[in-house]
């Protein structure tokens, strides 16, 4: 416990510094709360509107749960499938890197238009924001491997599926780690653009439903 709290006390450090001077800014400058609320007012929201919060946050959580599950079962094999076969790789793995051009923003309608309301089109923005980063880290972990290794696993009789289980995938595992830190902040910013598009529920929507009457603290 005391180490926990010696290896984190600067991250607590500096929050509650941000947050003292924005505290005093708010005051000293007399901004007002629909433009800049003060962290005490969002402390006071969060307390009195405590259990709406939790109900949307709930939401939103199984959505974000749900889409990085999905894009960590269907990353890894498509990772898998493009290292394991260079015909895959050549076919599929141009698409994936030239998919990233596209706005999640510009997807999210259409997914509304062809599954309709509901929790599958938030769970899919999710996957297909949190996807990317998992495959292209898993691949570059992959092709990482250093080549004398699996030289010599061939060399003792060891066949292509036990160098992958063996070799390819444990070398593979810092980097998928790596993306999987990247997707799960990227799952976060799916679920609520998921919910700002349509959604009668969630955080996203409570965003919305706030904004005009300019509850920023909520």
């Amino acid at each position: 416990m005391g180490n926990w709290l010696i290896r984190w006390s600067p991250a607590f450090g500096i929050v509650i510094l941000i947050l003292f001077v924005w505290e005093a800014l708010v005051e000293i400058r007399n901004i007002p709360n629909w433009l800049l609320p003060p962290p005490s007012s969002v402390a006071m929201t969060i307390y009195s509107d405590y259990s709406l919060l939790t109900r949307h946050t709930l939401v939103t959580l199984e959505e974000i749960v749900l889409g990085f599950l999905l894009a960590l079962i269907v990353g890894v094999f498509f990772a898998s499938a493009i290292c394991l076969s260079n015909t895959v790789e050549k076919a599929l793995y141009p698409f994936i890197i030239a998919s990233q051009t596209v706005p999640i923003i510009v997807i999210a309608p259409m997914l509304l238009v062809w599954i309709g309301y509901g929790l599958a089109p938030k769970v899919i923005v999710v996957a297909l924001i949190s996807f990317f980063p998992i495959v292209v880290n898993m691949v570059d972990g992959m092709k990482a491997v250093d080549p004398d290794i699996q030289k010599l696993m061939y060399t003792l009789g060891g066949k292509k599926s036990q160098v992958f289980s063996k070799v390819m995938i444990p070398s593979s595992l810092p980097y998928l780690f790596s993306g999987l830190r990247v997707a799960i902040a990227m799952s976060v910013i799916g679920a609520v653009i998921g919910e700002w598009v349509g959604s009668s529920e969630g955080l996203g929507y409570l965003m919305i439903r706030s904004k005009p009457q300019f509850q920023t603290e909520r």
